[in-house]
């Protein structure tokens, strides 16, 4: 078990580092390309048409959020889950979900919203990779209730987007059928505390905000960190309580 969680930890810090380069670039409102250059003007080279890479320019200056902080807090968060989850299948999964969720919400924070670019392959990683998991020995939860999950969540959150377009953004719906899978794989109990959990989230940050005079009731918040947050309370309890 020490060893399990001393690699997802090294897992989360190395992932970590090359969060900020990413986050970066796609923290652009929406409709318009991702950042080619750094806040100087450099053209950002490296791996992958220069999008994996420590977020540095060519003359050294850094850019972007707190690489240090964003990989420590990746690796806390992989460390958790694996106390939490275990030698079980899923632990892998959960792992390459957790810095894709972290690049949606700093890109959510920074301009409200969700890009298809991540999004698309946080919920196809979720899908499939528990999927994968299912079919493996010790595995901890149930494939079918996953599925299930993920749709339920995806409808919910569409005819809520349909009722008020304006007070909950598309992109929460396009990632519901991740968030309902992952919640979904513990059974529909941990569904519904992890969904609440995200609600509760938001609710307390914009309550918050509006006690300290910095929005009104009308103010848009990003609702998508507060919705991986209930996310990740909901797989922690899951991991703990199979």
């Amino acid at each position: 078990m020490f060893w399990i969680t001393a690699m997802a930890f090294v897992w989360g810090g190395v992932a970590g580092l090359l969060i900020p380069r990413v986050a970066y670039r796609l923290s652009v409102p929406w409709g318009e390309a991702s950042r080619t250059a750094c806040p100087a003007g450099h053209p950002l080279e490296g791996i992958g048409s220069g999008w994996l890479g420590l977020a540095r320019c060519t003359d050294g200056d850094r850019f972007g959020p707190n690489t240090f902080v964003i990989s420590v807090v990746v690796a806390m968060v992989c460390g958790v889950l694996a106390v939490a989850t275990g030698a079980r299948p899923e632990l892998v999964v959960w792992l390459l979900l957790v810095p894709i969720a972290v690049v949606l919400a700093i890109v959510d924070v920074a301009v409200h919203r969700l890009p298809d670019i991540v999004m698309l392959p946080f919920v196809a990683c979720a899908l499939v990779g528990l999927g994968s998991a299912a079919l493996m020995p010790g595995a901890g939860g149930s494939w079918r209730a996953a599925l299930l999950g993920s749709l339920t969540l995806g409808a919910c959150y569409l005819v809520l987007f349909l009722i008020n377009p304006e007070g909950f953004g598309f992109g929460d719906v396009k990632l519901a059928p991740a968030l309902g899978a992952v919640l979904g794989w513990y059974g529909w109990g941990v569904l519904l505390i992890g969904t609440f959990a995200g609600y509760l989230f938001g609710a307390l940050f914009g309550v918050g905000r509006i006690l300290v005079r910095r929005a009104g009731r009308n103010t848009a918040i990003p609702f998508g960190p507060f919705l991986l947050a209930g996310a990740l309370v909901g797989i922690l309890l899951g991991s703990c309580t199979v």
